[in-house]
């Protein structure tokens, strides 16, 4: 993969020290909050991110409600974020160009630019979409089934860049494929 697609992925979402939960708001969409695992990217000894992996019963299953809680450790503009995951869904072959084009859009009014620090979660909803929130509260949806699923495949399918990531995300449920 070119260097600069993965190094934008890496920053895509990244912070400083664990976190014990996940804001109430995205929570409650999950009706109970149990970490299935947590990890950290460090990209050429860099620390880039924090992420965490919730559902409700502690276990990861693809067509159920979870979400992603990632901590920044880096500053990356909202239109960085975007792009990269467009990048990264198309090297996933996830959607047509049409599909990406109108998810990009919606990417860039959705995610803000973050700094160390900063959180950003994305809640997946079985056949509605993926809904996205701050630290401090909503930062909107994504309707679209086929989004959601190519947008969380980023970390958590098979393919993925970061598979010691998505190991360390699935827990106990990292299984070989």
């Amino acid at each position: 993969m070119h260097k600069s697609i993965l190094f934008g992925l890496l920053l895509l979402f990244a912070a400083p020290a664990a976190v014990a939960e996940l804001p109430a708001a995205a929570c409650t969409l999950l009706q109970s909050c149990r970490m299935v695992g947590e990890g950290q990217l460090r990209w050429w000894g860099f620390h880039v991110y924090d992420a965490s992996l919730w559902s409700p019963s502690g276990r990861w299953q693809a067509q159920a409600p979870y979400a992603l809680d990632i901590r920044y450790a880096r500053r990356v503009t909202g239109a960085q974020l975007a792009e990269t995951s467009v990048d990264e869904l198309r090297r996933l072959g996830i959607g047509d160009e049409a599909a990406l084009t109108r998810w990009g859009a919606a990417m860039r009014k959705l995610f803000p630019d973050v700094a160390p620090g900063s959180r950003l979660i994305g809640v997946h909803v079985p056949q509605r979409g993926a809904l996205f929130y701050s630290a401090t509260g909503y930062l909107g949806a994504i309707e679209d089934p086929e989004f959601a699923r190519g947008f969380f495949a980023i970390w958590l399918d098979p393919r993925t860049q970061t598979p010691e990531l998505r190991a360390a995300l699935l827990g106990r449920d990292a299984r070989p494929e």
